[in-house]
């Protein structure tokens, strides 16, 4: 007689982007003790202001004028974004290892740090930036 065969497979979903879901086989792989999330905006922007200045400064790009125009940005913007290099050398680490940001806003934004930046004191910039921690 035919018995009904029974097949087992452990298999597990991975997400992808834009909500799509992928199957894989096998067990789910244990993930990095690491939290997922996006990288916070303002780390991205501190980040992309240290290549920026770095790559003005060896003379690669000519001046913020190139950098707008090759970016498709006003200079306003690319301003904004360079005087993210005046900040204490603590307060940039704070901001690229800021925690991941797993739903919603981030908790840090550009208009919140922004004004820390046109302090040129780091010790008052220490101040302004722990009372902005400290209120998010």
């Amino acid at each position: 007689m035919n018995e009904p065969k029974i097949v087992q497979c452990a298999v597990h979903f991975e997400r992808e982007a834009r909500g799509r879901k992928r199957i894989e086989p096998g067990a789910e792989q244990p993930t990095a003790a690491l939290p997922r999330g996006r990288v916070p905006r303002v780390a991205r922007f501190l980040a992309l202001a240290l290549r920026l200045e770095s790559q003005l400064r060896e003379g690669i790009l000519k001046d913020c004028a190139e950098v707008a125009r090759l970016g498709h940005v006003t200079r306003a913007r690319v301003s904004q974004i360079l005087s993210l290099v005046n900040l204490a050398p603590d307060i940039q680490e704070a901001i690229l290892f800021l925690p991941g940001t797993q739903r919603g806003r981030d908790r840090v934004i550009l208009s919140d740090v922004l004004p820390i930046t046109m302090e040129l004191d780091w010790k008052r910039q220490r101040r302004a930036w722990r009372r902005l921690v400290g209120t998010v």
